[in-house]
């Protein structure tokens, strides 16, 4: 198949309006429709802090037996799984007020005398 210049700058044009192509990509978007600097700050504290939380989880579930528990022997199926909830716990914890466990607050404090 021949790809002429006229053929890549429409892929390269199209891969350039794409909203997301990774995780990565996500995070950024969903930081920069925010709104202002504040608010971006503000998601971006927040989500710090849903990824610490996802980490936290994801550390404490290795301290658990597994022997005779509930799912068994490790399965690359279960462990997929539990990364999915472990996210939306994090992600649902830091955005609750009721829930959050500070650092998304205190990063913004220590941040906002920096943006305009």
């Amino acid at each position: 198949m021949d790809f002429s210049t006229a053929s890549f700058d429409l892929i390269k044009h199209n891969l350039d309006g794409a909203k997301t192509i990774n995780s990565d990509q996500i995070l950024y978007n969903r930081i920069k429709e925010a709104g202002d600097s504040k608010a971006q700050l503000q998601k971006a504290a927040e989500e710090f802090e849903a990824i610490f939380v996802t980490k936290m989880f994801t550390e404490m579930d290795k301290t658990v037996d597994r022997e005779n528990g509930l799912f068994g022997e490790k399965s690359q199926y279960v462990d997929t799984f539990k990364s999915i909830v472990y996210q939306q716990i994090g992600h649902d914890i830091a955005s609750n007020p009721r829930s959050s466990i500070g650092m998304a607050q205190q990063i913004y404090r220590q941040m906002e005398k920096y943006v305009k």
